[in-house]
């Protein structure tokens, strides 16, 4: 569910994959009906893409076969509409509302650890690389509330906001599944970091641009 806009929100400058979000929105329109006559609210579809995550977490953990990993992107997919639809389901049914802005961001947060954090307990030895994608994870979605801080909007910016970040955990994932050589997977989130680093400094420059240039 979105959360409302404080100020004017600028346009990022960087691409990233929100940057198509009104196009997978229009794919996805047909569904909203569907949802209002199953009576299905917007928090019930941020807690089915957070439980999805932790199933595609929890595929990494105990899948027997390398080949069901190629489940995970399919999941990936599917998070990524119901992240879509819960936004567009509240705005167009007047169900927005402070708790479930709330629970999107927090869902949104877990959402990337529950489907990351397995990774170390299938892959140690990729256990440095790993958390330093939770970490920029976590300050990319951290930047963007922080904007609401200064009266900024909430900011999206990339080049690698949420969406990007779950296309690549399920390239990586599928990469894996197809053993891929370590040194490119370790190339792989090593190169992921720093676009995150580069999101977080996007994020809270623009953020500071449009609370200067506002002045909300």
């Amino acid at each position: 569910m979105a959360i409302s806009k404080k100020c004017i929100a600028y346009r990022s400058e960087s691409v990233t994959l929100y940057q198509l979000k009104p196009a997978f929105q229009r794919l996805l329109q047909p569904l909203i009906r569907g949802c209002v006559h199953a009576r299905i609210t917007p928090n019930q579809l941020t807690t089915l893409a957070l439980l999805l995550a932790c199933v595609a977490g929890s595929l990494v953990i105990w899948a027997p076969l390398a080949w069901l990993l190629w489940v995970y992107p399919l999941l990936m997919l599917l998070r990524m509409a119901l992240n879509a639809l819960d936004g567009m389901l509240a705005r167009q049914t007047n169900q927005q509302s402070s708790f479930g802005a709330l629970w999107n961001e927090l869902a949104d947060v877990l959402s990337d650890l529950v489907m990351v954090l397995p990774w170390l307990l299938r892959w140690p030895e990729y256990a440095l690389p790993i958390l330093l994608f939770c970490v920029g994870a976590l300050l990319v979605e951290f930047a963007g509330v922080l904007a609401l801080s200064v009266n900024a909007s909430r900011r999206f910016d990339g080049p690698f906001g949420k969406s990007d970040r779950a296309l690549f955990a399920a390239l990586w994932v599928m990469a894996m599944a197809l053993a891929a050589p370590a040194v490119l997977m370790t190339a792989s989130l090593a190169i992921a970091l720093l676009l995150m680093l580069m999101t977080v400094y996007n994020r809270l420059r623009h953020a500071y641009r449009e609370a200067q240039s506002t002045g909300c």
